[in-house]
């Protein structure tokens, strides 16, 4: 089946709103199995919603519209969508009872205009709307359907989950089932390559998607249960997961952090943190994740270069010899924080972010990550370029992260990663370069 998501608003038009409710739609319908082969945005104006309601309507399947289902004048997506499909809108008694209570509860007045949004479809169907005034509504012109739904996330996403993906389910047939395979330390180009031989199978199917310093891959089947779905998934993720080796690292997950931490409570680990240029978000991404208080257990922000030294140990000779931003800081980092929170894992981060701060020998994106663990220091240097401080930050914690999980893997180190011998956080700089 094809699908046309359709975003009504003039606020998106002029970009005072961000359109976050097409990317949702669309990662949901795909794991449907509904394939969207257009996405629109059109003002609150009738003549233009007309003409767009009527070339979606002579090329889509199903039309899913966000916005336009308020009490005001210029909400007219309802009525342009009845009279598109041959329908007209009724006054609903039980819609209005509703409205009226919504507005006494909240001890606001209700405007008369209010009672436009009683008005529902005379041979179609009313979506009921758990979160607000405006119910979502539902067309249908033989095979053809048209789902409207208010514009507001916290409306449109609940009333999505409850009510429009089992309408859809029932129309698609069948059931359908999504994994998801999170990878990182590898392009999308480069993965694609790996994974082609599944890239054109229609059941289950396999689809890529970039990310902010990884892929995202996503495996959908259809089967006639639920069960013979999961089990086509699973076994075409196995194989994926077989051919991506070490840059796969985990299943419906949403972030390398949601890996990790099992992995530390799994084999009672306790993992501590220093950050400079990452201002303590690689220690936020860590507590995110619930249970974190059993493996993380100390984190600091040692942004200036006394911090370093008194908190965690650096030595001021390295600081002085090689710079804040330098492997050798960074490794010191990672053993004296271990050392300070007598954690089994030490992490430290030092790079330059920028804007600003950047220099010929030290530019712009610039970060070294050290990762302490079993008597050994593994150092990672990343250069980002300047394409922005939240990206950079973002790639260090990224990097930190998998270091660490392909350490408690077992895995290889990615080919960039150094290993030394380390003693006491001092005597990093004097051992000789190992491996594991």
């Amino acid at each position: 089946m094809k699908a046309e998501i359709i975003a009504v608003g003039t606020e998106l038009l002029l970009g005072d709103i961000v359109n976050t409710n097409a990317q949702y739609l669309a990662k949901e319908l795909a794991q449907l199995g509904i394939t969207v082969h257009y996405q629109s945005v059109v003002g609150d104006n009738p003549a233009r919603l007309t003409e767009c309601v009527k070339q979606a309507k002579s090329r889509s399947d199903i039309l899913l519209f966000s916005g336009g289902l308020g009490p005001t004048e210029d909400d007219l997506t309802k009525e342009t969508v009845a009279a598109a499909f041959g329908d007209t809108l009724v006054f609903d008694a039980a819609q209005m009872e509703k409205i009226e209570s919504f507005f006494k509860r909240t001890g606001r007045p209700m405007a008369p205009n209010n009672r436009k949004q009683a008005m529902i479809p005379a041979h179609g169907k009313k979506i009921e709307n758990d979160n607000g005034t405006a119910p979502g509504v539902i067309f249908a012109d033989g095979t053809q359907y048209a789902i409207l739904m208010p514009g507001p996330p916290k409306e449109l996403k609940p009333m999505f989950e409850a009510r429009v993906k089992p309408f859809l389910k029932s129309l698609c047939g069948g059931a359908i089932v999504s994994i998801s395979m999170r990878e990182f330390g590898i392009g999308e180009s480069h993965l694609e390559t790996i994974v082609k031989p599944f890239l054109d199978d229609t059941n289950p199917t396999t689809a890529l998607y970039a990310k902010d310093g990884e892929v995202l891959l996503r495996i959908t089947a259809k089967a006639e249960s639920t069960l013979q779905a999961q089990s086509i998934c699973a076994a075409r993720a196995d194989e994926v997961q077989a051919a991506l080796g070490a840059f796969y690292y985990g299943r419906d997950v949403d972030g390398l952090e949601e890996v990790v931490v099992p992995l530390l409570a799994q084999k009672q680990l306790q993992i501590a943190t220093a950050e400079s240029c990452t201002g303590g978000l690689l220690s936020s991404r860590i507590t995110n994740v619930s249970g974190a208080s059993s493996v993380f257990s100390f984190g600091c922000c040692t942004y200036a270069n006394i911090a370093k030294e008194k908190a965690i140990g650096v030595s001021h000779a390295t600081l002085q010899q090689f710079g804040a931003v330098s492997s050798q800081t960074a490794g010191e980092m990672a053993a004296g924080v271990a050392k300070a929170a007598s954690a089994h894992i030490g992490v430290g981060i030092t790079g330059i972010a920028g804007p600003t701060g950047g220099t010929p020998e030290k530019p712009v994106g610039l970060v070294y990550i050290g990762v302490y663990y079993n008597q050994k220091v593994y150092i990672k240097k990343i250069t980002e370029g300047e394409r922005g401080r939240a990206h950079v930050r973002w790639m260090a914690t990224q990097n930190a992260l998998d270091m660490v999980r392909r350490l408690l893997q077992g895995l290889p180190c990615a080919e960039d990663v150094q290993i030394f011998c380390a003693g006491e956080p001092a005597d990093i700089n004097r051992h000789t370069k190992s491996s594991i």
